[in-house]
This record gives structure tokens, sequence and C-alpha cells, in this order.
């Protein structure tokens, strides 16, 4: 897969919902992560962070949307249910992206939203939990940019073809 991406929350307050979303990005192979306007209890998210991302993947950790710094031709793309968003399902996603979901008990703030250079929403009828909504953008990445054929017309996939270049021994 080309290019590069992070994730990451602003004014996130639960740090389970943080480090859970650090496991993930790690998981999923992301670059960076981040948190902006993070409430003081955010320190101990790498309790519920069980991968130890922060020994794999840089967290970045900006007290506002100021100091915020991402890399040059990085795109902000925000996560947010607003009228104008563009469907998850229908969003292209740029090559080198950092995508910012909002705080659990609110929205993106105007200020965050004016810095993003897209903003997408998940085709829910109501708020999710932030590192599950995390989780579906980055799998929804992966699908895009991980080189999967299209999908089948009839239920079910593509049958694995076994490895003729191996033997049965050499596969233990």
């Amino acid at each position: 897969m080309r290019g590069y991406f992070g994730i990451g929350a602003e004014g996130i307050s639960k740090p389970m919902n943080l480090g859970a979303l650090m496991r993930t990005a790690h998981a999923f192979g992301a670059s960076f992560t981040f948190s902006v306007e993070a409430e003081q209890r955010i320190r101990q998210a790498y309790k519920s962070d069980t991968s130890k991302s922060a020994e794999h993947v840089p967290y970045y950790s900006w007290a506002s949307i100021d100091e915020m710094v991402l890399p040059k031709g990085c795109d902000l793309v925000g996560i947010e249910l607003t009228d104008d968003a563009v469907d998850l399902p229908a969003f292209k996603h740029p090559l080198n992206a950092a995508y910012v979901l909002g705080r659990e008990k609110g929205d993106l703030s105007q200020d965050m939203l004016s810095r993003c250079a897209h903003v997408v929403k998940i085709p829910t009828r109501f708020c999710i939990n932030v590192s599950l909504a995390g989780a579906l953008v980055m799998y929804d990445r992966i699908i895009c940019f991980g080189g999967y054929p299209a999908r089948p017309m009839m239920p079910g996939g593509p049958k694995p073809q076994p490895d003729k270049a191996r033997s049965r021994s050499d596969k233990r």
C-alpha cells in the first residue's frame, strides 16, 4: 500500500477510547496517532493499549488546534455527522491523510472543521463510539488502497488456491 495515514481525536476524554483507537491504528498500519485538546486523564490511555502501540507508532498530543502540525502534503479529514459531509462509502481517500474524530460527547469544533480538507460521515443513524468509528474509517481506507479485487457478484468469496509451488511438508 502506498501513502501514509494518521488518526486521532479532538477533545477526547476517555482513556479507554484513545487506547483502543491507538491499538486499532497500530493494527491497521497507521504512521502516527494523535490527540488535540485531550483531557488530562488521557495519559492513562496506555493502560488499555495492549499492543503498546506508542512503542511502534508515534503519538502526538497537541494542547490546541494551533499547535497541530501535520506533515507537508497531508490532508486533514474530519469524521463527523454533518449534512454536507461525504458518505464514507463514496469517499476517495487522499494518499496521505490524517483522520480526526470528534469528542465522545460532542462534535468536532468549528475551528477543526475549518482546517479539514474533507469531511466524511459514516452512514449511521446516530453517533457511534469514537474508537469504533476510527476502525471503520481505517478499514475503508485499507479496502480502497489495499489492492483488493472488486467484490464478487454472488454471496461468498473467492476460493483459496492451493500453493502448487510448495509441497505439504514445506508449509509446516
